[in-house]
Parts: C-alpha cells; structure tokens; sequence
C-alpha cells in the first residue's frame, strides 16, 4: 500500500515547507524551537523532496530516508560534541532533537509497516 507512504511524504513536504519559509522571518519557532536560514533552506530541500514523492513517487526510499535520517541527527542532538556543532550550524536545541527522534521513529514505523505491501 504504497498510498499510506505517499501520503506520510506528502504531509512531511507541506510540514517541512511551512517550516522553511516560517524559519526565514523568526529566530525562533513557537518560542520553543530556534531556526536559522540554514536550516530553512534543509526543511524546503525536504519539503521540495516530499511533495514530489507524495504527488508522483512511491514514498517508500523517502519514509525510510527520512526515518533514518531524522532518527540520527534526534540522538546527534543530545550528544555533546555533536549537540554543540548543530547548535552552531542549525541552531537545533533539544526540543528539536526530540521531534527528530518522533519524526525519525514515526517515519520508520510508516515503512517498515508498509514495506511489502
């Protein structure tokens, strides 16, 4: 059932859209998860990813992908030398490492669920 994968994709690219364009006109997001333009431009390279593959792909490489790629860079953030760098780079704090690791979780389940159907 590719459709839930689709879907999955589709709703992480208008998330991670809304996101990228909101990271350019705040510090900040809901005050709780600082942005910078960096991280911006990654969420729009994801949004751009996902609603390509939620309209036309089949969302199973973008699902795990992003599974284990969120999952990673969730637990990079609460290590110190890593947390330090990506706090440098991104801005990322630990209330954004904890939706990385939710995320990174969550899409995982999304295609190890699907895979096969």
């Amino acid at each position: 059932m590719a459709n839930a994968l689709k879907t999955w994709a589709y709703i992480i690219g208008v998330v991670a859209a809304i996101l990228g364009i909101w990271g350019f006109f705040t510090n900040s997001i809901l005050g709780l998860f600082g942005v910078n333009a960096l991280q911006s431009v990654v969420h729009l390279i994801v949004a751009v990813a996902g609603i390509y593959v939620g309209m036309k792909g089949d969302g199973d490489v973008f699902a795990q992908s992003l599974g284990w790629g969120s999952l990673a860079l969730g637990v990079l953030g609460y290590i110190p030398v890593a947390k330090d760098l990506l706090a440098s780079l991104f801005s990322i704090n630990p209330a954004i490492s904890a939706v990385h690791v939710v995320v990174g979780v969550v899409s995982l389940a999304v295609f190890y669920s699907m895979k096969g159907k």
